[in-house]
């Protein structure tokens, strides 16, 4: 019988290998890029949002290690159809959470990259020349 941190391990590695919603967004209302310094990774977060702030699409591409994909598809996944303001109260520490297994200090910048990405991009509109059309 596999244990808890097995799961976890299967878990994260199943969001970086068949990842949810990495790609692009054509029809992206707001959009932010970062990346950890320390390590080099990179996260793009692309989300569609409504008049009333309702979360319609969201996806996210970039470069890095397992932990900052991995968290990045698992935050996507957990905030899909979600309001804004209910993604501005996901906390660092709910980030934490959902990611699982207990993180050293450097690591755990790699798992909030993609929270902190998220939280800019809300506050990030993309200019209305940026085009509409279907996610790629």
């Amino acid at each position: 019988m596999a244990n808890e941190e097995d799961l976890y391990q299967e878990h994260i590695l199943d969001h970086y290998e068949d990842p949810f919603h990495r790609g692009h967004l054509a029809a992206a209302t707001h959009a932010h890029e970062d990346k950890n310094p320390l390590c080099g990774d990179v996260i793009r977060i692309e989300l569609k949002l409504d008049d009333q702030g309702l979360i319609e699409d969201l996806w996210f591409s970039g470069d890095g290690c397992v932990i900052s994909q991995a968290s990045a598809s698992m935050l996507l996944e957990e905030l899909q159809g979600k309001t804004a303001r209910e993604a501005m109260q996901f906390s660092a520490e709910d980030m934490l959470k959902l990611y699982g297994p207990r993180l050293t200090p450097n690591r755990q910048k790699c798992c909030l990259l993609s929270w902190r990405v998220l939280q800019s991009a809300i506050h990030s509109p993309v200019s209305e020349s940026a085009g509409t059309g279907s996610s790629a």
